[in-house]
């Protein structure tokens, strides 16, 4: 029997593959420190933080949301948030 080094996987998109279901802290938002700044959505790795338009200010600056199905809860975003407006926290299930 000839065993492939590898595996064969079939092709997809990265929101057909949600990513976020083995994560064990998830980032939560403290809006009051926030300056909009969108570090944390440059800095995200999974480009699951994005500009929420319905919180946009009249600067045209928004808040910012973590899509829980694709973060995985690696932390970067709190870690390089400026005004220390993410903290991971543990996640219960």
């Amino acid at each position: 029997m000839k065993i492939t080094i590898g595996a064969v996987c079939d092709p997809g998109t990265a929101m057909e593959n949600k990513t976020g279901g083995w994560r064990t802290f998830m980032p939560v938002f403290d809006y009051d420190k926030c300056i909009r700044c969108a570090i944390c959505e440059v800095a995200c790795p999974d480009m699951c933080i994005y500009p929420d338009p319905v919180t946009a200010n009249d600067k045209g600056k928004c808040l910012y949301k973590a899509n829980y199905d694709y973060c995985k809860g690696c932390g970067i975003c709190a870690n390089e948030c400026p005004k220390d407006v993410i903290t991971m926290t543990l996640e219960e299930k």
